[in-house]
C-alpha cells in the first residue's frame, strides 16, 4: 500500500486495499478503527462513513500497522487493547494476549466463590483473570503474582484504569508470597504449558517466551504448582488450572496424586478439555 496513493483515499477504499494486501476483513476493520480513534465496537461506523476521506497522517499510521500485522504481530499489540470477560485490557509485548478460552477458567472459579473470600491468580500477566474475578465479585480479596516486573506493570495499570482493587506480588508462583500466611479459598493459574520444542511456538514469536513454554513436555510449571499450591488452600478450597489441549488426563492425574478431591476438567469454546482442577477436602487442613 503506497502512502501517497492512499492519502486521498476514502475509508471504503482503504478497507478494500487492506484486504487485497492479505488482511482478513475483521483485522482490516479493527486497524482502521484504531487509526481513526474509534472503538473496536463501532465496525458499523465504517459502513456509514464509507466515502469519508482518510487523512494522510492516518494513512501513514495505518501503513505501519499493516506491515506489522502482516509480519504476524498480534492485533492486540498493535491496538494496545484486548477485550476479556467484558473488560477492556491494556496489553503489550510484556504480556500474553488474553485468549477467550481462558474465560472458561474465570467462570469455573466464580462458581466456587461466594462472598468475602480470598483468591490467588498466579502468573497474572495482564491481570486478566484477577481483574475479571474482582469485577464479577467486588467483595473478593484478590491477590495476583507474576515473576515479570514488566507484566506486573501492565497488570497494575489495568487495575488502576479499571478502578479494581487487586494486591499484586512479584515473584515466581508461590515464592512471591513468603509473608502471607492466610490460606486461599481458590487458587487459579494459566501457566506456561507448551513443550519447549513444540512447533506451535513459531507462530507465537511476538509473545513473551517465558509465559509460553515449560520444559520438555510443557508440564514443568504445572507440576510445580500442583505440588506446592494445596498447602496454601483453605479447607474446601479449589485449585484450578488452564493447560494444553492434550494435557487434561495427565493434569488430572497430578491433581489426584496431590490428594485433591473432585478432580475434573472443563471444556473450552471449542469443546476441548482446557482446564482441570480439584478441591482440598473440606475437613482437611493444608
Amino acid at each position: 500500500m503506497n502512502i501517497a496513493n492512499l492519502a486521498p483515499a476514502t475509508v471504503g477504499q482503504a478497507l478494500a486495499s487492506l484486504q487485497r494486501k492479505g488482511l482478513d476483513r475483521l483485522d482490516a476493520q479493527l486497524l482502521l478503527l484504531h487509526v481513526l480513534d474509534k472503538p473496536a465496537s463501532q465496525r458499523g461506523w465504517l459502513l456509514a462513513h464509507d466515502n469519508d476521506a482518510l487523512p494522510p497522517t492516518r494513512a501513514a499510521a495505518l501503513e505501519l500497522l499493516v506491515q506489522r500485522r502482516l509480519a504476524g504481530e498480534p492485533l492486540a499489540y498493535l491496538s494496545g487493547h484486548k477485550a476479556f470477560f467484558g473488560l477492556d485490557l491494556l496489553v503489550d509485548a510484556r504480556v500474553l494476549v488474553p485468549r477467550p478460552d481462558t474465560e472458561t477458567l474465570v467462570n469455573w472459579a466464580l462458581e466456587t466463590l461466594n462472598g468475602e473470600q480470598r483468591v490467588l491468580d498466579m502468573g497474572t500477566g495482564s491481570g486478566a483473570i484477577a481483574l475479571a474475578l474482582k469485577a464479577s465479585q467486588a467483595t473478593l480479596d484478590v491477590h495476583a503474582t507474576d515473576v515479570s516486573p514488566g507484566a506486573l506493570a501492565v497488570a497494575r495499570a489495568n487495575a488502576q484504569r479499571l478502578k479494581l482493587s487487586v494486591s499484586f506480588h512479584q515473584g515466581a508462583w508461590l515464592a512471591a508470597l513468603p509473608k502471607i500466611t492466610e490460606a486461599f479459598d481458590c487458587i487459579v493459574a494459566n501457566p506456561p504449558y507448551i513443550a519447549e520444542r513444540d512447533p506451535h511456538l513459531t507462530a507465537l514469536t511476538f509473545e513473551p517466551a517465558q509465559a509460553l513454554s515449560s520444559g520438555a513436555d510443557g508440564l514443568d510449571d504445572l507440576r510445580h504448582i500442583i505440588a506446592q499450591a494445596p498447602r496454601h488452600l483453605a479447607a474446601g478450597g479449589w485449585l484450578l488450572l488452564e493447560h494444553g489441549y492434550d494435557q487434561a488426563q495427565v493434569v488430572r492425574g497430578l491433581l489426584s496424586a496431590a490428594d485433591l478431591a473432585h478432580v475434573q476438567s472443563r471444556r473450552d469454546l471449542a469443546g476441548i478439555e482446557r482446564c482441570s482442577g480439584g478441591q482440598l477436602n473440606p475437613t482437611k487442613k493444608p
